[in-house]
């Protein structure tokens, strides 16, 4: 891993930035990355991500409390609820195989990504689809339900969870980016504990990988918190969508062979 370590940290800065700006976790980064640049197997690029989340969310969610762009409330419930969930999607991802998982994780970057995009790209909405998103913000079962999808697929996937949490907040319950963004990194921090355990017992967590990209996630995600502070709403959400459909697309041609 000697000659690794450099990549992995460059890597994990990239990640980190990432996340501190859309509040993803930094595993949709960093799971493509071990498979392309560092050589893992697919299930070692699904387990490995999610102990480098710890740090990653931490040190962007530093930086959304200072400003006041976080839900406490909808994070804590969405994570601690996901948190239990994500356990059985890490189980699960030892009966279908790495490669099943990989080609999911495609798929599902992709679709949230072009509705990511819808929402950034539409009009504003009608007066009572607005009132409509203001009354389910208030209600505990649609974070109980953003949060088991979300652990269902962060322990699946091997990811934080936020590119589900940030397009089901703005979405569902009329989110604005930002907030989604800070309030996400609550939930991606709960979730990632569990999913770490379990995909460490399950022998998926290189460790050498996972302390190299540690050294770059935390610069990484206090620089791109504070970018999106600064930034226009329409702006991070359009850049949400990007991210996803680079990563999605490239993730899939390197399985389908492409590259």
């Amino acid at each position: 891993m000697t000659g690794s370590w450099l990549p992995a940290v460059a890597i994990g800065f990239a990640a980190g930035y990432l996340s501190g700006q859309f509040g993803i976790g930094g595993g949709i980064i960093t799971t493509p990355a071990i498979r392309l640049l560092l050589g893992g197997s697919e299930l070692v690029a699904v387990g490995t991500p999610l102990p480098v989340i710890i740090p990653t969310a931490i040190s962007g969610l530093v930086e959304y409390a200072r400003r006041g762009l976080l839900d406490l409330r909808a994070g804590l419930s969405i994570g601690i609820v996901g948190a239990g969930f994500s356990v059985l999607g890490a189980w699960l991802t030892s009966l279908v195989g790495g490669d099943f998982v990989l080609y999911v994780t495609a798929a599902l970057i992709g679709w949230m990504a072009i509705d990511m995009l819808h929402l950034a790209l539409r009009p504003d909405p009608p007066a009572h689809l607005v009132e409509a998103t203001d009354r389910r913000r208030g209600s505990w079962a649609w974070l109980a339900a953003i949060g088991v999808v979300t652990g269902l697929y962060s322990g699946f996937l091997g990811v934080g969870g936020g590119f589900v949490v940030v397009p089901a907040l703005v979405r569902f319950l009329g989110y604005d980016a930002k907030r989604a963004v800070g309030t996400s990194l609550v939930a991606v921090l709960l979730l990632a504990v569990p999913g770490t355990i379990t995909h460490y017992i399950l022998g998926h967590v290189d460790v050498s990988i996972a302390l190299g990209l540690s050294l770059g996630v935390i610069p990484g995600a206090m620089l791109g918190a504070r970018v999106t502070a600064r930034i226009k709403e329409r702006t991070v959400r359009i850049g949400f969508a990007i991210l996803l459909l680079g990563v999605g697309g490239l993730l899939a041609a390197n399985e389908l062979g492409w590259l």
